[in-house]
């Protein structure tokens, strides 16, 4: 049996987009993956549907499995010839125990590789206004584990890091900050010296206390801390008021919960995080192009008695092409006949492959489009609507009504889709959801379905036009409705949304 690989991969401290290239483009590989609570929610997301899941826990004490037998498990994996990524948060060899999983496959000659992950101890400061060296006030920079064994003493020599004047970095130390701070004061340590407890760095629930060494511990539990957290001591974290930006961002503080189909969610995630938004993608809906293409293919060898062809959706267009393309066809078969879409994504798909619409309706959507094509046509016109199995029924109706011919082909049909590895129910009821945005009616029903028995009454549905805001109605949900239906003019929505909710 051939022998398979492991990879050590380092997810990085939470936000998706500080995953690295070589992590995704490996992550995409994987035949199997073994991960723990430590990895983003955004890098969970990212791994392929295909890829088996071995969970194994692990924060602070309570380890799902014991370290040996995670060793043993990549062992195993590879042995029966698997691509196996170890996805770890943070990076893999900083206090990660990646050299204890290498040791056990260099034994036994499994080949491996390493993907280094940006760490929690630069990004964390980093996305906090501290930059842990600074000539001005430092020159050195130590990360200590803060995590100590039940029952045992530290094992930290307290005097020389005082005496290093260095920054200091205590990972997995947030529960006893009240003893690392102890043991610097004991050390020598001036009380006065800034100090800052950083909370979920990277993520939406980043929260930062910036003390003195002398009052953290007390300022933190006045004002209360969740892990996972950091602690830095050091000149440089005087500096973090003044070198602040993440939270200048517009959408800083709020994780945004996007549900559009996989293949067309990452411009939406884009936008958003551009703002500062922590988003999960949870596509609620995947297409799937029809089995039997029997209709279109009919449809395809008499394109030169067409007048129209009408666009519903960018994955209308994709398949029609995909289809036309297996006919041995291409756009010189489109000769003649002019093309309308729905709206500016479906026109841009389009133009991709070399037409420009000819009618793009004022308002995105089916009711507006079948108008104003309709005061178009003459009568007596063929029309070819290639789209979704169940499209909007009021389109046909009205070009018929203006003596068109229409051949109405459904190409791909629209199934739910839910997440191996989050529950957006559980991510509701404990309010870790902030907004979620709809770009389609279709998109609410699928979210509704992988939610079953959620309360909606406090849920925030950004939407994209009038339909999505109705289904989103339908179920209780605070809605709103972007001025166009463009995924620019949701993301404003959102932007707009949480600007009203901080007035309120």
């Amino acid at each position: 049996m051939k022998m398979g690989k492991v990879w050590l991969v380092g997810a990085g401290p939470g936000d998706a987009g500080l995953f690295t290239l070589k992590g995704q483009e490996v992550l995409n590989k994987a035949e199997v993956v073994v991960y723990d609570s430590l990895v983003g929610q955004g890098v969970l997301t990212m791994i392929p549907e295909s890829a088996r899941l071995i969970y194994v826990g692990k924060r602070a004490d309570r380890h799902t499995m014991p370290q040996e037998q995670i060793n043993e498990i990549l062992l195993e994996e590879a042995q029966k010839g698997y691509r196996v990524v170890r996805l770890k948060g943070g990076d893999p060899f900083l206090f990660g125990r990646g050299g204890e999983e290498l040791e056990l496959l260099s034994r036994n000659h499994v080949p491996y590789e390493v993907v280094p992950g940006v760490t929690s101890p630069l990004a964390v400061p980093a996305y906090n206004g501290i930059p842990v060296t600074h000539r001005d006030f430092c020159s050195s920079l130590h990360i200590i584990t803060g995590h100590k064994r039940a029952g045992k003493e530290y094992d930290i020599d307290f005097k020389s890091l005082v005496d290093t004047k260095g920054t200091l970095v205590f990972l997995m130390g947030a529960a006893a900050l009240k003893d690392i701070c102890t043991g610097l004061l004991n050390a020598g340590m001036d009380p006065k010296m800034p100090a800052a407890l950083l909370q979920k760095g990277t993520t939406a629930g980043q929260k930062r206390i910036v003390a003195d060494v002398g009052t953290l511990p007390e300022e933190a539990q006045r004002r209360g801390v969740e892990t996972p957290a950091i602690i830095v001591v050091g000149k440089v974290c005087a500096l973090a008021d003044t070198f602040a930006w993440y939270e200048k961002l517009p959408l800083e503080g709020w994780k945004v919960l996007v549900t559009r189909p996989r293949n067309r969610s990452s411009r939406t995630a884009e936008l958003l995080r551009e703002k500062g938004a922590e988003v999960l993608e949870l596509p609620s809906i995947k297409t799937v192009p029809l089995k039997d293409q029997g209709p279109l293919h009919a449809a395809l060898e008499k394109l030169e008695t067409y007048q129209w062809m009408v666009f519903t959706s960018p994955t209308g267009v994709e398949v029609f092409f995909d289809e036309l393309k297996k006919q041995k066809k291409d756009i010189r078969s489109l000769c003649g006949v002019r093309v309308a879409a729905i709206g500016q994504g479906t026109a841009s798909a389009l133009e991709q492959r070399g037409l420009l619409a000819d009618l793009v309706p004022s308002v995105y959507d089916g009711d507006t489009l079948a108008r104003e094509l309709a005061e178009k046509l003459d009568g007596g016109e063929r029309i070819l609507i290639p789209r979704a199995l169940k499209g909007n029924e009021n389109i046909v109706p009205v070009l018929k009504e203006k003596g068109a011919s229409v051949d109405d082909i459904g190409i791909y049909e629209t199934v739910y889709e839910s997440s191996r590895l989050i529950d957006p129910g559980k991510e509701l009821k404990a309010g870790n959801i902030d907004c979620v945005v709809f770009t389609s009616a279709s998109t609410v029903k699928g979210f509704v379905e992988s939610t079953k028995g959620a309360d909606y009454s406090d849920l925030v549905a950004a939407c994209i036009g009038k339909q999505t805001k109705a289904a989103a109605d339908q179920f209780g949900m605070e809605t709103y409705m972007s001025e166009k239906a463009t995924i620019s003019c949701l993301i404003d929505l959102v932007e707009k949304i949480k600007a009203q909710k901080e007035r309120e």
